[in-house]
């Protein structure tokens, strides 16, 4: 059966509707989820996969919130799950997925797309210049992704809360430390009373809690207020750190 071109994802909501979007020769890029709200990097990512492939791979939302023998099939409990299928067989489930595990899956996919089916043509990309930070970003479960796993710069992420008396000790430090090193690192702050799902995501359990990320991989996680100084050689280190 043939598949129309759709640049946008497909939201679906039930079982007659899923099986003849998965009766086709094109892999579907499967989000599988119950009703609540898509993270920003997820949102984003599956907007880009369905517009860059539109025509190769078909990119669904499937909201199980009201089909429950859909979460049954797919055996899903109350994270969503991204699943890549081709020719009636998953070949891949990522349960709580990221951003960059869409890239990934849509990067698998396109090895099953069948000959002759072509993406649609994409506009040219204007490559903006991006200011040079000289002070502590604000980071968000919303956009972790973005701001510290697809950094260009290696990161410094502090897990902090407003009541931690060492967090504002070690405060001004960062914030003389990201003036310093302006263009060369970016320093984080992840507020874990707002954030709870991202701190326990990285186990943190006590604050402030300093993460080192270089190229999309933690290098390095220290807890406690470090002094000036070692926190300088700790950013040297990671500037220089080969990944």
């Amino acid at each position: 059966m043939a598949s129309p071109v759709m640049d946008t994802p497909l939201n679906l909501g039930a079982a007659q509707d899923l099986d003849k979007v998965l009766n086709t020769e094109h892999p579907v890029l499967l989000y599988v989820y119950k009703g609540e709200s898509l993270r920003g990097d997820v949102k984003t990512e599956l907007e880009k996969a369905a517009k860059e492939n539109a025509g190769r791979i078909r990119v669904v939302k499937l909201d199980t919130s009201n089909a429950p023998e859909l979460a049954e099939r797919f055996e899903v409990d109350n994270r969503p799950l991204l699943v890549g299928w081709v020719c009636g067989e998953v070949i891949a489930r990522r349960s709580s997925p990221w951003g960059t595990d869409i890239m990934g899956m849509v990067e698998e996919l396109t090895k099953h797309v069948p000959a002759g089916a072509v993406a649609m043509p994409q506009p040219e990309q204007v490559v903006e210049k991006v200011p040079v930070e000289n002070k502590p970003v604000k980071v968000t479960e919303a956009t972790f992704e973005r701001d510290v796993i697809k950094s260009t710069l290696p990161v410094l992420v502090d897990f902090w809360a407003p009541w931690c008396g060492p967090c504002r000790q070690v405060a001004p430090v960062l914030d003389k430390l990201a003036g310093e090193f302006a263009g060369k690192i970016r320093i984080a702050k992840v507020n874990t009373d707002e954030n709870q799902q991202l701190a326990g995501a990285f186990n943190i359990m006590s604050i402030p809690t300093l993460m080192f990320v270089k190229n999309g991989k933690i290098v390095g996680q220290q807890a406690g207020a470090l002094p000036e100084h070692i926190l300088r050689d700790a950013i040297n280190q990671l500037i220089n750190l080969k990944v």
